[in-house]
């Protein structure tokens, strides 16, 4: 509701495989991703997109995994950004300020 009352357009995946099947039908220019998915990981999600979108696609793992195994995996699997849940509005309109520059240069 946040995103949207910022008159961004917003689509919600609950697993995995229907994030790369939203990804495969639309421009997606921000990405924001649980580790922990009922289907396959976080992970695996994001190094999927990377290999099919590039850096065109700003990933950013939203999550309640923040030991330090978490964090070299986010790393690993292509994410620009680690942000703890909950999150606020605050890190949110960072990430939206750093996706929307870097996709903009």
């Amino acid at each position: 509701m946040f995103l949207r009352a910022l008159g961004h357009d917003c689509v919600m995946a609950t697993t995995g495989r229907e994030a790369l099947e939203i990804a495969a039908s639309r421009p997606i220019d921000i990405a924001l991703l649980d580790l922990g998915l009922p289907d396959i990981s976080g992970y695996e999600l994001a190094r999927t997109l990377r290999s099919t979108r590039g850096r065109s696609v700003y990933l950013a793992a939203v999550t309640g995994w923040g030991d330090s195994n978490a964090c070299a995996r986010v790393v690993e699997a292509g994410f620009d950004r680690h942000v703890l849940k909950p999150t606020s509005c605050k890190v949110l309109r960072e990430i939206l300020t750093i996706a929307e520059a870097r996709l903009t240069s």
